[in-house]
């Protein structure tokens, strides 16, 4: 392991080296640690109570907020933890928290004829992805990819190593499925339950005009709770020039709406039966292409929309509101995007399904997020202040909750648990770390986390 003390050579690159997000934090851990294995995170958290200090995590960097950076902190940057094995006998693979889902877990998976549902865009590191719950490929179909989490290895606040599963150290294993960075341990293995991968991935790309998009919301909200689970319906905003259009149509300028969907089927034919409800859209279309794809293909696509190098404002809310009250804030929001890979999405994942007993508790019909990319400095304030005050309108008829991976409560807070598991968890983290060694939520207001509204 490597150590890089504040106010010496190498911190500045540890401290936010990986961060995703251009907007780095001005926040300034005590000393960062580059782990390369558990005994080294077990030494670091031990080292931490030795000299006072309280305990961040890093596992990919993608937290648009950089939960990890943290002052006065010892900043565990789980980087070097990113092995993985599978085992045939039970299609249980094992990945370290630092394992990018797109880049390296799912083309791992595919050697073998294996899936998970791994996240949409392909450089997030798996550890909070799966902490905050994990929405991604298939979980309309799949469910939440923290749901097929068996087991987790971890360190605890005191330094020791534990296995926790539904049957040994169950407390530590419900938390893990959806507390996110308030998770009172450190995670430095997830065992993961794969499938058979489906043979075909299917896209169904339809474009509009934005000033059809109250229109097209309509139509979507009265499809959704019908639709086939294995359909996963994505709405995007885009403002990108290379989209689908058909013969002798121009790009009309400004924001288009993307209704990208996605199935993964056994052949061609099942692709065309489920998508076929589609044709039926009563929208006036731009462009359209339909057809077979690859996880790969659809990672360059999200490369493309979410790039490095650039600053990030970004907020979301599930909201159960119908089209017509949703469709107001909803469309001012998507006519004011303003720079070229900005983007927001109506992500459909109505009907409701019961939840297994895990930490992850709050969804709703529609998942929106809105995500503002940008390169000066000078409009952090501007952007960040918008996405809030635009996703607040929202949330404030029909909201009901957000999904922590793309959060900031350092802008907005709202709930992200039900109240009865964030009481759980609260308990959880009481009895495993009493001294508070590892830090909790980073909020503007900690007195009001997990307050709805």
């Amino acid at each position: 392991m490597r150590l890089f003390l504040r106010g010496f050579a190498g911190y500045e690159e540890a401290r936010v080296g990986r961060v995703f997000n251009q907007r780095r934090p001005d926040r300034y851990p005590a000393a960062v640690l580059l782990a390369e294995s558990a005994d080294d995170v077990a030494e670091g958290v031990r080292m931490a109570g030795e000299r006072g200090w309280a305990v961040s995590v890093r596992s990919g960097g993608h937290s648009w907020a950089a939960w990890s950076v943290r002052d006065n902190a010892l900043l565990i940057d789980l980087e070097g933890l990113n092995s993985l094995a599978y085992d045939e006998e039970t299609g249980i693979a094992v990945a370290g928290p630092a394992v990018r889902g797109g880049r390296e877990l799912a083309p791992f998976l595919t050697e073998r004829g294996r899936a998970f549902p791994g996240g949409h865009c392909p450089t997030v590191g798996i550890g909070g992805f799966l902490l905050q719950g994990g929405q991604g490929w298939n979980s309309r179909s799949k469910g939440w990819a923290c749901e097929s989490v068996v087991a987790v290895d971890v360190v605890t606040a005191d330094g020791s190593a534990l296995h926790c599963d539904a049957q040994q150290n169950s407390d530590l294993y419900w938390a893990a499925r959806g507390a996110g960075p308030g998770y009172p341990a450190i995670v430095t293995a997830f065992h993961l339950q794969t499938y058979p991968a489906y043979p075909h991935l299917w896209h169904d790309t339809w474009t509009f005009a934005l000033d059809d998009g109250e229109a097209l919301l309509s139509w979507m909200h009265e499809l959704l709770p019908k639709l086939d689970r294995r359909v996963e319906p994505v709405i995007a905003a885009t403002r990108l020039p290379n989209i689908p259009l058909d013969e002798s149509v121009e790009h009309p300028g400004g924001t288009v709406l993307l209704l990208h969907t996605t199935v993964m089927v056994s052949n061609p034919e099942e692709a065309e039966d489920l998508l076929r409800v589609f044709d039926s859209c009563p929208v006036p279309k731009l462009g359209h292409v339909r057809g077979e794809t690859s996880l790969a293909e659809e990672s360059a696509a999200q490369d493309e929309q979410s790039p490095e190098g650039h600053r990030y404002a970004v907020d979301c809310t599930w909201t159960d509101a119908p089209a017509d009250r949703l469709a107001p804030p909803l469309l001012r929001l998507w006519r004011e995007l303003d720079t070229t890979h900005s983007f927001s999405i109506w992500y459909g994942w109505a009907p409701h399904r019961p939840l297994p007993d895990m930490a992850f508790s709050v969804e709703g019909n529609v998942y929106i997020a809105t995500y503002v990319v940008y390169q000066d400095a000078a409009d952090d304030e501007k952007y960040r202040t918008w996405v809030h005050e635009r996703t607040a309108a929202i949330a404030a008829d029909g909201g009901a909750g957000v999904y922590l991976g793309d959060t900031d409560f350092t802008g907005r807070q709202d709930r992200f648990l039900s109240d009865a598991n964030y009481r759980r968890l609260e308990e959880i983290r009481a009895t495993r770390d009493p001294d508070g060694r590892f830090v909790s939520y980073l909020a503007a207001d900690p007195a009001r986390l997990n307050v709805h509204g």
